[in-house]
């Protein structure tokens, strides 16, 4: 694993990643349960998400990509963010953070890669605590988040209906 680790660079989502980002992201609304979105978006709707993802601050996006010789388009195997945990003031120290790894690129360790960069991003800024919503069953979210020293702190039952089925989401919080 270590060699195929070294293919793939993480940095900044940026303007021009706005296209694949919106295709990997409809794979999920499309396909899982693990968003709760249930109609999939043009990247014109997916534009102001990016634009509240600058390349400093509390709120990130990190993408990974394929490396590439410069000028090549780069294949984007996921990404990461921390968004607002909730509107309110009193919750500015507080980001909820998410992973989303494009199909056919699990478990090249490209998840536990996002987190690194993104987390490392953060370790300057004004944050207290990260939380991590998983809906239920993901293990592969639940250890991942574990390897970054999240912990478990409640589930939501049946809170979201998707796929004709009632979901569960687990609740998850790391200290910053």
């Amino acid at each position: 694993m270590p060699s195929e680790r070294t293919e793939v660079q993480v940095r900044p989502g940026i303007e021009s990643d706005l296209e694949a980002l919106t295709a990997l992201y409809n794979h999920y609304v499309r396909e899982t349960s693990i968003t709760f979105d249930t109609a999939v978006f043009t990247p014109e709707e997916r534009r102001p998400w990016l634009l509240s993802h600058p390349e400093d601050g509390p709120h990130r996006l990190m993408v990974a990509t394929e490396a590439a010789p410069k000028g090549i388009s780069q294949e984007i195997l996921g990404y990461a963010t921390s968004s607002p945990y909730r509107p309110k003031a009193a919750y500015s120290t507080s980001v909820e953070v998410t992973v989303y790894v494009a199909p056919g690129a699990g478990g090249r360790g490209i998840g536990t890669l996002l987190y690194e960069a993104l987390f490392e991003a953060l370790a300057g800024e004004d944050l207290h605590r990260a939380y991590a919503g998983i809906a239920q069953p993901n293990e592969a979210s639940v250890r991942l988040h574990g390897r970054f020293g999240f912990r478990h702190v409640g589930t939501y039952r049946e809170v979201g209906r998707k796929f004709g089925r009632y979901w569960d989401v687990a609740w998850y919080e790391k200290d910053l």
